[in-house]
């Protein structure tokens, strides 16, 4: 199975090496790369450039933010799966890809989701958060808990038919885009291992008013996709009060 990794990154020389070469390094051998840069100007083209002939696809332009330029990736692939790396991102080890493809291979599924830890930007080693998985059920949607987006590898063929990032949300549109797959009943797998490391620092919680926007659009999501209100947004956010004590 062919599996397609965007990268959307805009301005961020810090950390884009990183990424670039945790998928680089995977040992699984059929995968496409796709990285789709905002028209950064502060370094992150040079960056890029070192590994240019290893990346299968590469746009730089002017796009309207992070949903937008994963769109364009999904608009490139042809693998048979799509996953997103984000520019401060990585994965756990160089086995992800092909521990992920071996579950689709050995199950009936649309897609396959793991466990994903919260590091410091200065030391990927360290965990902050650890964002336990679980197996799926859609009623768990109401009681406000999903996988980790980041962690789901899903096929091409579920963007065929329920569409991509819907580019009216600055900061939810991957939980707006979760709760339209996960609510259609798709088949997915739990692989029950940390896929994936999280530099803090993201977007959604950069600054009061990015995490006051973050709940508006949470909520609007939940609406949009008749899942819920604020009480479904309330246990949503108090439920991650677990994942700073269990590290491990």
């Amino acid at each position: 199975m062919k599996v397609s990794i965007i990268t959307s990154v805009y301005n961020n020389k810090e950390t884009i090496e990183d990424a670039i070469t945790s998928v680089l390094s995977q040992t699984y051998d059929d995968i496409e790369y796709i990285v789709v840069d905002g028209k950064s100007n502060d370094g992150t083209l040079e960056v890029i450039g070192k590994y240019k002939d290893k990346i299968d696809v590469f746009v730089s332009e002017k796009d309207k933010g992070i949903y937008d330029g994963l769109n364009k990736g999904i608009s490139f692939a042809t693998g048979d799966i799509l996953a997103f790396l984000h520019s401060d991102d990585l994965y756990a080890d160089v086995n992800i890809v092909a521990d992920i493809v071996k579950v689709f291979q050995e199950n009936d599924v649309d897609g396959v989701y793991g466990d994903l830890i919260y590091t410091p930007k200065d030391d990927t080693t360290k965990v902050l958060r650890y964002w336990k998985s679980k197996e799926f059920h859609p009623a768990l949607l109401k009681q406000g808990w999903m996988p980790a987006h980041p962690t789901f590898f899903l096929k091409k063929s579920v963007y065929d038919s329920y569409g991509n990032f819907d580019l009216s949300f600055k900061i939810a549109g991957d939980y707006d885009f979760m709760l339209r797959v996960l609510s259609s009943g798709i088949k997915i797998s739990y692989l029950p291992k940390v896929i994936y490391k999280m530099r803090v620092g993201g977007e959604s919680n950069k600054s009061i008013q990015n995490i006051i926007l973050k709940s508006k659009e949470d909520l609007q999501a939940l609406k949009n996709n008749n899942i819920g209100g604020i009480f479904t947004l309330m246990i949503k956010n108090f439920s991650k009060i677990s994942q700073f004590v269990q590290k491990n």
